[in-house]
């Protein structure tokens, strides 16, 4: 066999589906960027994550784990679950763990949905919430935001009248990190078919929760009887990206049994769950890393509105901003001063630039270095 015959082989046994995927984008890696771009430093805003840190007390629990990492972790996440349900006043086995919370969206898509189901989310969205579904042979309908980034209420009627299997929600919005406020939600919730599964991704719900217009997803749906699952994180606010614990709480149990049948057994690591747990009981941590985000998402937004920047109302760790111009070469031209961010491919959006935070003194040097790009001004 010639090594095209090989390929070609190879491609056959692709299914279709897979083979049409979308190719998550992860962002730039900061050592090819530093290679191509020869600068030093690399000041990395593409993915979210929480540039305060974790909780000290995090560091300690792992290093207490260390002796025992030769023997497999506890495959229920005893411990940590039942610490979620302490914190949430739910049970524990209603509580479902993840690597990461896109673990369980995959785990989702794997239990729930057979070829040509319909579902429906956001636009723009999460890619995620798009390639898992359409990865099991699911149609994704996307609900666009209306030109101010709002939510649109006839737009998603519309679409949850075409009865939706499951119906992905993430709340504040990735990429924009606009929040859906309680009515929003409501509406939602009351349009959606009653055997329809709700998906509501939470992953930056600690850096809303402020706001008193913020929804707790959960509390919104604890005594609506039908199928639903909440999903929250601690890669974003608890600062635990590298450890991958996501989790999630179904609205009952048989749901969260589904799930266990199509995960691994070992799906979250025991120096993960340590972390986790550990993180979970410094309640003062998060909450200075949450006010500290918040003070600085907004200095940032309005120096960049000042400048004349179109940029979306956030309550996340994060901004979506329009460039005015293509942003894959903003993109590339951050790169020569060493500062990574996210170019927006999604159609209608491909001159937006998605940035999260690092120290104040970063934030203000990717500041004006993107203002120079645009050929804006402070005023």
């Amino acid at each position: 066999m010639t090594r095209v015959q090989e390929a070609s082989a190879m491609a056959s046994l692709v299914r279709r589906e897979v083979a049409g995927l979308p190719v998550y984008d992860p962002g730039a890696d900061p050592d090819e960027v530093a290679r191509v771009n020869d600068v030093a430093r690399i000041i990395k805003l593409s993915n979210n994550e929480n540039p305060f840190g974790a909780s000290p007390a995090v560091a300690a629990a792992v290093q207490r784990r260390l002796a025992d990492v030769t023997r497999y972790p506890d495959p229920t996440g005893k411990r940590l679950t039942e610490a979620l349900g302490r914190a949430l006043t739910v049970p524990a086995e209603r509580i479902v763990l993840g690597n990461g919370s896109e673990n369980i969206l995959e785990l989702l898509c794997q239990a729930v949905l057979d070829p040509g189901d319909l579902v429906v989310t956001q636009a723009p969205g999460f890619s995620l919430h798009e390639i898992f579904p359409r990865m099991m042979g699911a149609r994704v309908r996307k609900v666009a935001v209306t030109a101010e980034f709002g939510f649109d209420p006839a737009a998603w009627a519309g679409a949850l009248a075409a009865a939706p299997k499951l119906v992905f929600l993430a709340n504040p919005c990735n990429p924009t990190g606009v929040m859906l406020t309680a009515a929003e939600l409501d509406h939602i919730v009351a349009c959606a078919p009653p055997s329809a599964l709700l998906v509501l991704d939470e992953a930056y719900c600690e850096f809303a929760r402020p706001d008193p217009a913020y929804p707790d997803g959960m509390e919104v749906l604890r005594d609506h009887h039908r199928p639903w699952i909440v999903l929250r994180t601690f890669s974003k606010a608890y600062g635990l990206a590298g450890a991958r614990v996501g989790y999630g709480i179904a609205s009952n149990a048989t749901l969260v049994q589904a799930l266990d049948r199509v995960r691994t057994p070992y799906n979250v690591n025991q120096l993960a769950q340590d972390a986790a747990v550990a993180a979970l009981g410094d309640q003062a941590h998060l909450t200075e890393t949450v006010r500290r985000t918040g003070v600085e998402i907004a200095r940032l937004a309005a120096r960049l509105r000042d400048a004349g920047l179109r940029v979306a109302p956030s309550a996340a760790n994060f901004l979506f901003i329009d460039t005015t111009r293509d942003a894959d070469e903003v993109v590339r031209q951050l790169h020569r001063s060493g500062i990574i961010v996210k170019a927006w491919r999604e159609p209608g959006y491909q001159t937006f630039i998605r940035a999260s935070l690092s120290t104040p003194e970063d934030n203000d040097l990717f500041v004006r270095r993107l203002l120079e790009i645009c050929g804006r001004r402070e005023r």
